[in-house]
């Protein structure tokens, strides 16, 4: 059985698009604006996976050869501090708090036995007393949405990731992909809608 992971129904969230490639993270004004009136009075906006976004470019963190702007995971706009709850039980995986800018800020990577889940732009006391290893029930809050000063700097919200081969990553996976290398990710990473109830 899969536990919510926030204290409303996604269901009853608002679907956001950011495929519009004026929207850029350093406005972050306008960007809670988009996303705001998207959500309008819903508990939350949402939606994302496998999104072209062109406001990562924005970012260092996505630039290259190539710029990484295929999303991989679904992101759930809400207010900071919601607490977020395991939707099954876990083991803690990894932590850390990437707190570049663009970047996830604290970020909590869960086993969930199978797969692991990445939640990201978290609160930053939800790192708080954390320990690699350590049992976190079904159902029960171990997290916070963060607020944009500690979660990258993006208007809060929840980044979540399935993903079925972690390789080496520790606190950390992209949650991004090239163009060219999207069919890859994705077989990674899966759509993980089915997590949400």
């Amino acid at each position: 059985m899969i536990h919510p992971i926030f204290p409303f129904f996604v269901s009853d969230a608002r679907p956001v698009d950011l495929s519009d490639p004026a929207l850029d993270p350093r406005d972050h004004v306008r960007l809670a604006a988009h996303v705001n009136a998207a959500r309008a009075d819903a508990p939350a906006a949402w939606g994302g996976y496998g999104e072209r976004r062109e406001l990562y470019t924005g970012s260092d963190l996505f630039t290259g050869t190539e710029p990484r702007i295929i999303h991989l995971g679904i992101d759930v706009w809400t207010d900071p501090g919601t607490p977020l709850a395991a939707p099954l039980a876990a083991t803690v995986h990894s932590f850390a708090d990437n707190a570049a800018f663009g970047d996830y800020g604290a970020t909590i990577i869960l086993d969930h036995g199978g797969f692991h889940v990445l939640y990201g732009h978290l609160a930053r006391r939800s790192l708080d007393g954390l320990e690699v290893g350590s049992t976190v029930a079904a159902g029960k809050v171990f997290a916070w949405v963060g607020d944009r000063h500690e979660n990258g700097g993006w208007p809060p919200h929840l980044h979540l990731q399935k993903i079925l081969r972690m390789g080496d990553f520790r606190g950390d996976f992209p949650g991004t992909a090239t163009e060219a290398d999207r069919d890859i990710w994705f077989n990674r990473c899966p759509d993980p809608t089915d997590l949400f109830v």
